[in-house]
């Protein structure tokens, strides 16, 4: 975020707020890829609490903007848990979705790996079947973390996959099931449909399965995570995020857009390449992080 600090840093050293300070702001949160639309609504709720609480220092604008920010991730239910989801529903299915280099099976053997650690019973199914190293990086994943995979190998039909992998946690006592899936570009419609499938085959032995579908981002690539977003969210119900890539020269704002036009909450966040590196997304630390210098 080191174009938001040093516009910020700029802005809030002037001494009212007047229109001309808002046209900064807004350029300086549109630059920072959080989005036109978002933008717009966050510009128009300062406005309205600078007329109705008659602030007039920049210093205040700085409050009130992260205050505003924070109130935009709450209303989606981004960041309102501090720690991992420790689902009562057992097995518990996650589809994750998201194309390729998002670091999607990253986020999965991570994800696997702090499940483990607070001492859930963990299963992966390799459903990218249509990319060798999908499959073979989920494998070592496994190993790495002592998770079970589920894997038929390369070009074999994901939802067999999917199915034998429900079907063995199912039958191992898994508490959780992470199913990986293809991503090939989000254009395609065969993918799309190829989901479809899987979600129906799951719901042959769990009829209210998946539970939860995760769309992996690339936080780094700004706008095109939202155009990613847009269309899978077109094809299935996702129901969470994962924002990778989060690191210093991310521009990180697009964590709000995505929250506020999708109306999804946010409930991970990568920010390196260790285990402990994806994290629980805090709307707190996250809006604090905004703010600070790099």
């Amino acid at each position: 975020m080191r174009i938001f600090f040093k516009a910020w840093k700029v802005l809030i050293g002037k001494s009212t707020v007047d229109d001309a300070v808002l046209d900064d702001l807004e350029e300086i949160l549109i630059a920072s890829d959080v989005g036109i639309n978002t933008t717009l609504k966050i510009i128009e709720r300062i406005q309205d609490r600078v007329k109705r609480d008659k602030y007039v220092g920049t210093q205040e604008l700085d409050r009130i903007l992260r205050e505003e920010i924070a109130e935009l991730l709450s209303e989606n239910k981004s960041g309102d848990s501090h720690q991992i989801e420790t689902p009562s529903i057992k097995p518990y299915v996650l589809l994750v979705v998201g194309v390729n280099g998002v670091g999607k099976t990253t986020t999965i053997g991570k994800l696997a790996a702090q499940y483990k650690k607070i001492g859930k019973q963990v299963l992966l199914g390799a459903a990218d079947t249509f990319r060798a190293a999908a499959v073979d990086q989920l494998i070592l994943w496994g190993q790495r973390t002592g998770v079970p995979v589920v894997s038929k190998g390369m070009n074999t039909d994901p939802s067999a996959v999917a199915f034998d992998a429900v079907k063995t946690g199912i039958e191992s006592g898994a508490d959780i099931i992470i199913i990986d899936t293809a991503g090939r570009l989000h254009t395609k419609v065969n993918l799309m449909n190829e989901l479809s499938k899987i979600q129906r085959v799951i719901q042959k032995l769990i009829p209210d399965a998946p539970h939860d579908i995760m769309l992996v981002l690339d936080g780094s690539t700004g706008q095109n995570a939202l155009v990613q977003a847009r269309e899978f969210t077109k094809a299935v119900q996702v129901t969470s995020l994962a924002i990778t890539k989060l690191d210093g020269t991310a521009k990180g704002g697009v964590v709000i857009g995505i929250s506020d036009e999708f109306k999804i909450p946010v409930r991970y966040i990568g920010v390196g390449e260790q285990v402990d590196d994806l994290q629980v997304f805090n709307k707190e630390e996250f809006v604090d992080s905004l703010f600070k210098k790099l």
